[in-house]
């Protein structure tokens, strides 16, 4: 989606190995979370390459020296109910301080639309770097509400992640967000007529928690 300057693509080897675990059927829920967890902590990685910095003076064994840290309780996960949930520990694998919101959202089936039912967020959010996740980005609809509602409440720096996209939902949030960078790990062919993504790895709530 190179037409898209807030979006990044992640092109790397040992993400395209996991996916290809995570996509098979047979795959099962120990592994798929796993699975989610590792590629999350890979894009963790590159998605906080520009969270600011502030300098702090560290005494080594030999001197004291001026050094740089992401600054106290300035970063903030919220994960889009349920199934953004497998993301969390993935996050704070890179970043363990970092405090939990929620955002739940749920998908008509028939008109495909979202409608929020649960918001509780950290104190301070609109202060905070916030990383909004979701597995799966299909519509694009869940997202863009979601990123609503945290605007509402007032927060200025929001990043998107999510492991598996379809260009309508890319395209969805894009438009509708261009302040808001958006990270996905795969893009793949499009949607199906029930807006599941394919080829998709099926729902991804269901095989993270033994649902159907």
């Amino acid at each position: 989606m190179e037409q898209y300057k807030n979006v990044f693509i992640f092109d790397h080897p040992l993400i395209k190995h996991k996916i290809s675990i995570l996509r098979d059927k047979n795959t099962g829920m120990k592994e798929f979370r796993e699975l989610i967890e590792e590629i999350t902590t890979i894009m963790t990685y590159e998605s906080m390459r520009d969270v600011e910095l502030v300098p702090v003076e560290v005494e080594t064994p030999l001197e004291v020296t001026t050094q740089y840290r992401i600054a106290e309780d300035s970063i903030a996960i919220v994960p889009i109910l349920r199934a953004g949930l497998g993301m969390v520990n993935g996050v704070h694998k890179v970043f363990p301080t970092a405090k939990v919101g929620h955002i739940g959202m749920y998908r008509d089936e028939e008109t495909l639309e979202p409608h929020e039912y649960y918001c509780k967020l950290p104190e301070g959010i609109e202060s905070k770097m916030v990383f909004l996740i979701d597995p799966m980005l299909a519509t694009g609809g869940s997202a863009c509400d979601a990123l609503n509602a945290l605007k509402k409440r007032g927060c200025k720096k929001i990043k998107l992640m999510s492991v598996i996209a379809a260009p309508e939902g890319i395209k969805a949030v894009a438009e509708a967000h261009p302040d808001v960078p958006v990270y996905v790990s795969t893009l793949d062919r499009g949607l199906n007529e029930h807006g599941y993504i394919l080829p998709g790895l099926g729902d991804a709530g269901d095989r993270l928690y033994g649902t159907k």
